[in-house]
């Protein structure tokens, strides 16, 4: 399985083998839906929290004797059955992010590239380097590969800075590193444009 590789002036400039135990993977829908559901999971900062007996400020002291009152027996003014007591089984910190195995992961994301491949939505160039940070020059690079105006996901490295800063103040687009992207952001992306380095680098993991 072969793709065209491009530049920036969307010009063939030679063609890349694709490994096709990643990239004709049969679709897997289901597993892609656990693996974005435990992301997203895991973006939740589970820091709600209420006070318990315990946490309450004040009732350390017994609010009358024990017995001889005619009245229920307590210990505390703080206890979760009075008013400005505390909260019984109320939520604690926690973290939300499930068990998600990287075989699982790596399989959804294969079955997303398969999918992006297969529809004609996946590109690679020879390069994703620019010569400045200008958004306004990239824009133009975009509009020449005909992805002016669509929600594209351009995969390289964190080391390319200039990319990494033209992209960041519109909304359509976004960056990965090729040993971070995740398949919430596939999905997000209508168009993918990896480099020839990111792919290859990529590939080699996916089929380990």
């Amino acid at each position: 399985m072969k793709l065209d590789v491009r530049n920036w002036n969307n010009e063939v400039v030679g063609e890349i083998e694709l490994p096709p135990e990643v990239f004709s993977y049969p679709a897997r829908p289901h597993l892609v839906y656990e693996v974005v559901k435990g992301y997203l999971a895991g973006l939740r900062s589970g820091t709600h929290a209420t006070k318990t007996r315990g946490l309450v400020s004040g009732g350390g002291k017994k609010p009358w004797k024990q017995k001889g009152t005619g009245r229920s027996r307590h210990g505390s003014s703080r206890s979760p059955l009075w008013r400005h007591g505390g909260t019984t089984f109320g939520p604690q910190p926690r973290s939300y992010e499930p068990k998600v195995n990287i075989k699982a992961k790596k399989n959804a994301l294969k079955s997303v590239l398969a999918e992006r491949l297969s529809g004609g939505r996946l590109r690679v160039l020879e390069s994703l380097d620019v010569d400045t940070h200008r958004t306004k020059e990239l824009m133009a690079r975009l509009g020449t590969l005909g992805l002016a105006g669509e929600k594209v996901l351009l995969i390289d490295s964190y080391d390319n800075l200039n990319l990494l800063l033209a992209t960041r103040n519109r909304p359509e687009l976004n960056t990965a590193d090729a040993m971070h992207v995740h398949v919430y952001q596939v999905l997000q992306a209508k168009e993918l444009v990896f480099s020839r380095r990111a792919l290859v680098q990529l590939s080699e993991v996916l089929s380990s």
